[in-house]
């Protein structure tokens, strides 16, 4: 009963920017250990593009350095993915992830939502 959902996709410019963002809901949600992103392309297998840890720890595709930022939200169970200098080939679907604790089990698991497009186009 734990549901991801994205928001924010979009036409975009190349060298314009899109913040996209992902909420979790239902549950009970006890702690998000690890908050992420992944995209997939047209004919092409997803593939992480950053993540966030509870302690803050982040992870970035080598593709998105420099231009891409993961956030935590203000708001509890929330996240983001602050694109900037977007190029043609980062066009996917982006999809959210979170590794969480929920009853009834005593440990972690994956749970993803269903995808917003992101189109960099002139």
């Amino acid at each position: 009963q734990v549901q991801l959902v994205e928001s924010g996709g979009g036409l975009v410019q190349p060298g314009g920017s899109l913040r996209l963002s992902c909420a979790a809901s239902g549950g009970p949600i006890f702690k998000i250990n690890v908050m992420g992103w992944y995209r997939q392309g047209e004919g092409k297998a997803r593939e992480l593009v950053a993540s966030i840890s509870s302690e803050g720890t982040t992870t970035y595709a080598e593709f998105v350095k420099g231009r891409f930022t993961i956030l935590r939200g203000n708001v509890r169970n929330t996240w983001s993915l602050q694109m900037n200098s977007l190029k043609p080939e980062d066009a996917a679907v982006y999809y959210c992830k979170a590794v969480l604790y929920t009853q009834p089990f005593d440990r972690p698991l994956e749970y993803w939502g269903l995808g917003t497009q992101v189109t960099v186009s002139s």
